[in-house]
């Protein structure tokens, strides 16, 4: 896709990887529309216009959109960028947890492709990205609804991708591994805790907390996604480095010493 006048909507912009994805947006000449849950109280990011939606409220979404429309007359882009996090034992999970997690993770993005697709299919064009996690093809300890939305995100976009394509429209998705952010540094824990699993879930939390400690900021993922959506079109897109190394791995490697491998990164036996 041609970056010249590309009219961009990022999901998510008020930190990490949604605002280091709309300033790399702006740099490469497009036109940027940047969602916030409350304008008021919203940083402005220079050269992004910022518009109020909620990705849980069909409403607010299809006011949101409708604005765009209205500004710019169309969208080229939609990345999907928002999202939370939790962590503690499936089994402590409440149902009301998961369904707050997926309402987020999985609906957010339904919704948001419901109101965006009707106008890319009029135009006869567009590129969908979809932020998922190398935890959408890796499964790790202590954090299964998390996982498991990644997991369904990724199938969902397959899918998508599918039966877009016909009207010049494709899905894409990235993976990041552990990046430098709020979200994850700042990771809730399930409401409930069963004390069998107090042991290691302590041990995770603390690996998990050092891997994020280390971790790259978001540039290096928000570059992977200006490329997932201005670039030659292919369906996943791992940032440099671990995320990178762990597709080869899952990919290439036994289940075996790949799992090993991951119960040792989270400090489990």
């Amino acid at each position: 896709m041609s970056t010249s006048k590309q009219v961009v909507l990022v999901t998510g912009v008020s930190s990490g990887i949604g605002r280091a994805t709309a300033i790399k947006f702006v740099a490469q000449g497009c036109r940027v529309f940047g969602s916030v849950r409350n304008i008021a109280k919203a940083q402005p990011i220079p050269g992004v216009e910022l518009v109020e939606m909620d990705i849980r409220d069909e409403a607010s979404i299809q006011q949101a959109v409708d604005v765009i429309i209205a500004r710019a007359q169309r969208i080229d882009v939609l990345v999907n960028s928002a999202g939370v996090t939790l962590l503690g034992a499936t089994e402590a999970t409440s149902i009301a947890e998961a369904q707050t997690l997926f309402d987020t993770n999985l609906f957010g993005i339904l919704r948001t492709l419901k109101a965006v697709l009707p106008h890319m299919r009029e135009q006869r064009a567009g590129r969908i990205v979809n932020i998922s996690s190398v935890l959408g093809f890796l499964p790790a300890p202590y954090m299964a609804l998390y996982a498991a939305s990644k997991h369904a995100v990724e199938g969902l976009s397959e899918t998508l991708d599918n039966e877009v394509r016909q009207f010049g429209i494709r899905v894409a998705l990235v993976e990041p591994s552990f990046t430098k952010t709020n979200l994850d540094a700042n990771a809730p824990q399930t409401t409930a805790s069963i004390a069998d699993y107090s042991k290691e879930l302590g041990i995770v939390t603390q690996a998990i907390q050092n891997a994020v400690q280390k971790a790259p900021g978001p540039d290096g993922v928000a570059d992977t996604v200006v490329n997932a959506a201005l670039g030659k079109w292919k369906m996943r897109h791992t940032p440099k480095g671990e995320a990178s190394l762990l597709a080869k791995l899952r990919r290439f490697l036994p289940a075996g010493p790949v799992e090993k491998g991951l119960r040792k990164t989270f400090g489990l036996a």
